[in-house]
C-alpha cells in the first residue's frame, strides 16, 4: 500500500463543464469530512463535490447530487486499482449546461482523478504509534527534546500531579525512546500505547 507525498490537482473541461480535481493525503474519515467542508465553502457556486476516501481500512465514496454510482464509487475504484490508503480524492465540477449522460460522468471523474495520481507522488507510509506519558515535573524538558529528536509530534501536554504528555511519533522510534525515557526518569514512567 501507498500514500502520497503531498496534495496534487487536475483540472479537465468536458463539454463546458469544469471539473477540478485533488488527490491528498489524509489521516481518517473525520479529516475527510473537514477537507470537503472547506472545498464546498472554496467553491460555493460548484454544482457537485464528490469524493472517495480509502483510509485505515475505511472507505467512503460519495455522489454528492450526481447519478448514483457515477462519481464516488468510480473514483474509490482509481484509488483502490492504485493500491493507495490514507488519500482523499475529491472532484469539485462546476455544470456547464450539457449533460454528459452516465458514462460520460463515470469517465470524466476517473479521468479526473488518473490524471491527479499520475503527477503525484507515492510513498510507503510511515506507521505511527500514539503514546501516552507520565513523568515527573522534573523530567519534561528532557522529554520534550527526546520527543522532537526521535520525530514526534506533542498532541497534548497536561499539568496534574504529574505532566501527561498525549504524542504520535513513527512506530520504528517508540522504543527507543521508552528506553532513553525509562532511563532518564530512573523507571518512573507512566507509558501507554495504542
Amino acid at each position: 500500500m501507498y500514500s502520497l507525498a503531498s496534495p496534487v490537482s487536475s483540472y479537465l473541461e468536458i463539454r463546458k463543464s469544469r471539473f477540478i480535481g485533488c488527490v491528498e493525503p489524509i489521516a481518517d474519515r473525520a479529516a475527510a469530512q473537514a477537507r470537503v467542508t472547506q472545498l464546498r465553502a472554496e467553491h460555493p457556486d460548484a454544482t457537485h463535490v464528490c469524493w472517495a476516501l480509502l483510509a485505515g481500512g475505511h472507505s467512503a465514496a460519495v455522489d454528492d447530487g450526481e447519478p448514483s454510482g457515477t462519481a464516488g464509487r468510480p473514483m474509490l475504484e482509481v484509488l483502490r486499482h492504485q493500491q493507495l490508503d490514507g488519500v482523499l480524492a475529491s472532484v469539485v465540477r462546476y455544470y456547464g449546461g450539457i449533460q454528459l449522460g452516465a458514462g460520460g460522468l463515470v469517465r470524466a471523474y476517473t479521468d479526473c482523478v488518473a490524471q491527479a495520481l499520475l503527477q503525484a507522488e507515492k510513498i510507503t507510509p510511515i506507521a505511527l504509534s500514539q503514546i501516552e506519558l507520565r513523568l515527573d515535573y522534573a523530567h519534561e524538558g528532557l522529554a520534550r527534546r527526546l520527543i522532537e529528536q526521535a520525530g514526534g509530534e506533542l498532541l497534548e501536554v497536561r499539568h496534574a500531579s504529574a505532566v501527561q504528555i498525549s504524542l504520535r511519533l513513527p512506530a520504528s522510534a517508540a522504543e527507543s525512546l521508552r528506553e532513553q525515557l525509562q532511563t532518564a526518569t530512573r523507571g518512573e514512567l507512566g507509558w501507554r500505547e495504542d
